[in-house]
């Protein structure tokens, strides 16, 4: 299916609680959320691969849904790509495992991290996530703030489509669409809030009325 990055949730297994990371996904995409990463680092593979099939069960094909950092999890997840970041698995090596169908997106940080996939061969990603833009809590390990400008600027020399990850909410939606960004991602922006469904569409509105 077309990959849509407008609204790209980031699920996270402690943000989500009581309520489950299915059951947060499903209310999400009714709310407006457009692709599904799957994210749990601290989860085992027997734990991630159960995980991921209920998430892509309670997706019912209504948008893709992408693996963090498994490539491996991927076709056995019933999953639609991969997602990796700087140290996790080399893009072309993680292309070679799932084949040339599925989605692969790529994180960034740098404009030198933009001239390096821009010598990956053609076909080996789809897109850049491009983060943290702004401070962020939900990774503790993450690289340092690029800020709105640092966006911009990989924007430009991206030939792919990018998504912003990284303290956005509904109050930075415009500055990232005004960025050049073809979507945003978030985590505790609909992670763990009392009405996901709510808080995805108050997300949604925010991007489309930026465009107006």
């Amino acid at each position: 299916m077309p990959l849509d990055l407008s609204l790209y949730l980031v699920t996270d297994s402690r943000l989500c609680g009581s309520r489950g990371v299915p059951a947060t996904v499903d209310e999400a995409i009714e709310g407006g959320v457009s692709v599904v990463q799957l994210r749990d680092p601290d989860a085992t593979d027997v734990e991630f691969l159960a995980l991921g099939r209920a998430v892509v069960a309670a997706v019912r094909g209504r948008v893709p849904v992408l693996v963090d950092d498994r490539v491996h999890l991927v076709a056995a997840v019933g999953a639609d790509g991969a997602h990796v970041g700087q140290s996790d698995l080399a893009p072309v090596e993680a292309r070679r495992l799932l084949g040339p169908d599925a989605y692969l997106g790529l994180s960034v940080q740098t404009l030198g991290h933009v001239d390096r996939a821009r010598a990956l061969p053609s076909g080996v990603i789809d897109y850049l996530g491009v983060g943290p833009v702004w401070p962020q809590e939900t990774k503790p390990d993450a690289a340092d703030p690029c800020g709105v400008d640092g966006l911009a600027a990989i924007v430009q020399a991206s030939p792919w489509p990018c998504v912003a990850i990284g303290g956005i909410g509904i109050e930075r939606t415009p500055d990232v669409r005004a960025a050049g960004a073809a979507g945003i991602a978030v985590v505790s922006a609909i992670c763990g809030r009392p009405e996901v469904a709510a808080a995805a569409r108050a997300l949604r509105s925010a991007w489309d009325g930026a465009d107006s």
